[in-house]
């Protein structure tokens, strides 16, 4: 026998072991998906329909995940609501459109007036009894319509505080 045909015997021989892959999994994930882009860009050239459709559909698919927004999984929103005030029960007043709790809610002589209130005067802002203190108990008394909306306003009497026995009107919105 030939050097050669050893050589081939002993290749025959020799039990095979595996290759052992010193890549990094990074560069494996790096190589198979530039495998996978470089075939979807062949698909460009060699089925073109194909190709421009399956982008349509993505472009498809996510336009209508985005549109469909959560579902009924989002909370309703929560805000002041008018109350069903009843004559006579005792209520207590509430800002309805301040965060601060040192807010004061301001009483007017006649339905209708705080529309055209200015309290840059100091006896508008420090009149007696114009501005209470939120948490005031007060008892409605009687109601009045205002622009277009039924018992928008409240006459109260103030139960507590040194304005006690004062009558006034409010918002409605504003007694809780």
């Amino acid at each position: 026998m030939s050097n050669e045909e050893n050589a081939k015997q002993e290749e025959i021989i020799q039990p095979e072991q595996p290759e052992q892959n010193n890549e990094p999994a990074a560069n494996q994930i790096k190589e198979s998906a530039s495998n996978l882009l470089n075939s979807f860009l062949s698909l460009k050239e060699t089925n073109p329909k194909v190709f421009f459709g399956a982008i349509a559909g993505v472009v498809i698919l996510l336009v209508i995940l985005m549109s469909s927004g959560g579902g009924s999984s989002k909370p309703a929103l929560q805000g002041n609501v008018l109350k069903n005030l009843a004559l006579g029960q005792r209520y207590s007043l509430k800002s309805a459109n301040a965060y601060d709790p040192s807010a004061t809610v301001r009483l007017v002589s006649t339905p209708g007036a705080i529309a055209s209130y200015d309290d840059t005067e100091d006896a508008d802002r420090n009149g007696i009894c114009q501005h209470m203190p939120q948490g005031t108990q007060v008892s409605v008394l009687d109601f009045a319509d205002a622009f277009g909306k039924q018992n928008a306003y409240a006459k109260i009497k103030i139960e507590d505080g040194d304005c006690k026995g004062t009558e006034a009107w409010a918002l409605a919105i504003d007694i809780q």
